[in-house]
């Protein structure tokens, strides 16, 4: 595929297939190179950070040599997150096989990166150049040969020491490059193994590695057999929630926004935020997804790590936007130097300051999660519907506040649209909750809330001159959030003034089959590309609107979007180059609920109104 030509960029994350172990993630490119890897969590500092600077970032190759003259294809083994690149030639075919272990029980596993290589037809000479780069390529390191078939690579300062060992001889150069070159036969193996210098890596010879590939992609068929997706987008959906699934903590629940941080969003290279945190809206977001296909441990594994964010005594209904993995806020932005060159428009950043944002939609995205996780999987107990309650309060008090929003504008706060209708959707599912199940609530209080809200959206948002819900209160701009108010049924998705706002989308901010998310001035230099989550969102809407044809060429459209593996970025430009965070879970989370709504629909199945 071609590459991105992005200042200070390494390659485009469009050349990319993802691995994981639910605790990391790591990017192998279309030829084999790993060049993104954060050790040991998904928010570690970086042991290699190719993708963001392919000269100083860290990589490691593993691929035949001469392999530039053979065609290259890859592919995840069936229903699986195990990548294998495939090299061919008229004589020769090789493969490596990539993964991070998995087995049914948490403690067995060892988070660690598995590569194995074999010659499949003909005689092969393969390289390999392990280049780490330690802490963001901040950290100069030594390594320090064991024996014939381990190197040790050690920080000089306090990153985490790894570990290489291999069952072909390794060598070491002077700038600390792990190195092998070896030749196989057919069906001859080879296997590496990068894990933490204090992780005992048993002896990799006797079909070891083998195993640990076919328990993999054991755990991984096992995980998606159980999804009750079975419409016609079986393929596309299935990758979607593996992806999703990459992105959740199975130490502790949480679920990330994205693997990667750094990548622009622009075409000159700025924006570049780091995604490797829990956003609640996303998170629950992913969780509405999962749930559509049957995934109730995952739910509760996050409603139980939601719930330790409102145990403490001195709660208020009040929750952070964004967290770590473990609960804790993240940490301001910091640019990294070390990853950025001459070249590129703004630096890479680590941290996040939208953890400084209030955005008030993100308790209308968990209530909705809450609600659906009380129908198709537990009831909340009665403690914690005491956590509901305040919560919902907090956002009867709350709602007619400006605030940052869902596109985290730094621009300053003000009243808008997505934030007042998912302040309704909180409301709404609190008072559908307690409805069904009898609980206790201030239920006048909650409805009276609920309708001022609804007449607040119709009376102040509404321009009558647009013949559109707009942006911000008495605004007269658009912006694509607003085709989730028919999604959580704020608006009937036949209403004269949603089919009138859908039509406006379509005309000022819909570039077939793309869609932008505003048009109006953000606070922040650079033009964005469009955004893949409201490409899917506008498909869901028009089907939901009856606009089934539209509907189906756009979101076949939009598939085309997807690199070889199925895998979809944050934005995409004009010309079709992949921009922003990759993979990355509102994509692919919206991606499955747009499958999920033109199934039901094309199926007769869809119902006037329903959940």
């Amino acid at each position: 595929m071609a590459e991105d030509k992005r200042g200070g960029a390494g390659r485009s994350p469009a050349a990319h297939g993802i691995i994981g172990n639910l605790r990391t993630c790591a990017l192998v490119t279309h030829e084999a190179t790993l060049d993104f890897l954060c050790f040991p969590r998904f928010d570690s500092p970086t042991v290699l950070a190719g993708l963001l600077d392919a000269q100083h970032g860290g990589q490691w190759t593993l691929a035949p040599v001469g392999y530039e003259t053979m065609q290259v294809k890859q592919l995840y083994l069936p229903d699986t997150n195990v990548l294998v690149t495939r090299f061919l030639s008229e004589d020769r075919v090789g493969e490596v096989t990539d993964l991070m272990p998995l087995t049914s029980s948490a403690e067995d596993d060892r988070n660690r990166v598995v590569r194995t290589v074999k010659t499949v037809r003909g005689r092969i000479e393969w390289q390999c150049e392990c280049a780490p780069r330690f802490d963001y390529a901040r950290q100069a390191h030594v390594a320090e040969q064991v024996d014939d078939n381990e190197v040790q690579l050690r920080p000089e300062g306090d990153a985490l020491p790894m570990r290489l060992r291999a069952t072909v001889p390794l060598t070491v150069s002077t700038d600390g490059t792990v190195g092998a070159r070896f030749t196989l036969d057919k069906e001859q193996l080879a296997s590496f193994v990068f894990a933490a210098a204090d992780e005992e890596i048993e002896s990799l010879d006797g079909g070891v590695c083998q195993a640990c590939v076919d328990d993999t992609v054991a755990y991984w068929q096992r995980w998606l057999e159980k999804s009750a997706y079975r419409g016609r987008y079986r393929e596309i959906v299935s990758r979607s929630a593996l992806v999703l699934k990459l992105l959740t903590s199975r130490d502790h629940g949480a679920i990330i926004a994205s693997p990667t941080f750094g990548l622009p969003e622009t075409l000159e290279g700025e924006r570049r935020w780091d995604y490797r945190f829990v956003w609640v809206r996303d998170a629950a977001f992913t969780l509405y997804a999962l749930l559509r296909l049957g995934y109730t441990d995952e739910a509760a594994h996050f409603m139980q790590w939601m719930g330790d964010r409102t145990r403490h005594c001195d709660y208020d209904g009040q929750l952070n936007l964004v967290y770590t993995l473990d609960g804790e806020t993240p940490p301001g932005e910091t640019e990294l130097a070390s990853l950025s060159d001459q070249h590129a428009a703004s630096p890479v950043l680590v941290g996040n300051e939208a953890s400084k944002q209030l955005q008030l939609d993100i308790y209308g995205a968990l209530l909705d999660a809450v609600y659906l996780y009380n129908k198709y999987g537990t009831a909340s107990s009665y403690d914690s519907w005491q956590h509901i309650v305040r919560t919902v309060d907090y956002v009867v008090a709350h709602w007619n506040e400006p605030d940052h929003g869902i596109w985290e504008s730094r621009d300053g706060k003000a009243h808008l649209l997505h934030s007042r209708v998912m302040c309704w959707v909180t409301i709404d599912r609190a008072l559908r909750l307690a409805g069904k199940r009898s609980l206790p609530a201030p239920i006048a209080d909650w409805e009276a809330a609920r309708g001022a809200i609804q007449r607040d959206v119709f009376d102040n948002f509404w321009n009558e001159e647009l013949g559109a819900f707009t942006q911000t209160r008495g605004g007269d701009t658009l912006d694509a959030s607003a085709l989730q108010m028919p999604l959580v049924r704020f608006v009937a998705p036949k209403d004269p003034r949603w089919l009138s706002t859908l039509d406006a989308i379509g005309r000022e901010l819909f570039d077939d089959p793309l869609v932008y998310r505003y048009q109006s001035n953000d606070g922040l230099d650079g033009h964005e590309g469009s955004f893949m989550a409201c490409g899917f969102w506008y498909v869901e809407a028009l089907a939901r609107a009856g606009q089934i044809e539209k509907a189906r060429l756009t979101f076949e459209k939009l598939l085309g979007y997807a690199n070889h593996l199925h895998l979809f970025s944050e934005e995409i430009s004009p010309g079709g180059i992949p921009l922003g965070n990759f993979p990355q879970a509102l994509t692919h989370l919206a991606l499955i609920s747009a499958a999920y709504r033109l199934d039901r629909i094309l199926d007769g199945a869809q119902r006037p109104w329903e959940d």
